[in-house]
């Protein structure tokens, strides 16, 4: 297993140096265990074909479903995927935050059609946990794309980690880096919502409800 930092409980101005280290490993190539919104998250720099590779081997995860993507900002997101209005009414609301959007991809796209399972779509989101956030500021703040692979750090269909100690417990597979930011708030996972066509679509409920984002967007469209 690789090496394990704890950070919870320090101000964000305490661990840059951490961050810093977390980026570094991103850039070259390797594998990192993080904090997110919900649960832990495991990924890396999703233009690397060996980092795509390791992460669907690590969780033993089917590689016709597609793995998420975690950016910085809208400006970073919209790189990547096509917004259309319902899409950039949602992104405007909840974001940062825990919603997932399937969106259309951009073609030609920076993202390697692994990541997204060879499908034209791509899941995104903006997180507002500031551990995960900073790194990808940090990224885009060095010339790089500013987001990351951020799939659940668990082995595919079993319960998700916690805690950066429970990472290591869970997962046996080589992680770089594990950034433990204490334990997770919520065990509900973030909400997935498909914006493919401008209708919404929910693929999974988590700590936002269907019924909060159907009566936001029935406001919106008054």
């Amino acid at each position: 297993m690789g090496f394990l930092i704890k950070l919870a409980g320090k101000e964000l101005k305490d661990i840059k140096f951490y961050l810093d280290i977390a980026v570094e490993n991103i850039i070259e190539g390797k594998v990192i265990a993080f904090p997110t919104d919900s649960v832990y998250g495991i990924g890396g720099d999703p233009q690397n074909l060996e980092v795509i590779n390791r992460i669907y081997d690590i969780k033993f995860r089917d590689r016709s479903k597609g793995l998420l993507l975690l950016v910085s900002d809208y400006e970073e997101a919209n790189k990547i995927a096509e917004f259309n209005d319902t899409a950039r009414k949602l992104a405007d609301h909840y974001w940062p935050g825990q919603l997932t959007l399937i969106l259309k991809r951009k073609e030609p796209c920076i993202i390697p059609p692994e990541v997204t399972a060879f499908q034209n779509t791509i899941g995104i989101r903006i997180p507002e946990n500031e551990i995960i956030l900073t790194i990808l500021k940090l990224l885009k703040e060095r010339g790089y794309f500013g987001g990351i692979i951020g799939t659940s750090a668990n082995y595919s269909g079993e319960p998700p980690s916690l805690s950066g100690e429970e990472v290591t417990k869970k997962i046996l597979s080589p992680i770089d880096l594990i950034i433990d930011g204490g334990k997770s708030k919520t065990k509900l996972p973030t909400t997935i919502v498909d914006c493919t066509f401008g209708e919404v679509k929910f693929l999974r409920i988590g700590k936002i409800s269907d019924e909060e984002i159907l009566e936001f967007l029935s406001k919106w469209q008054e």
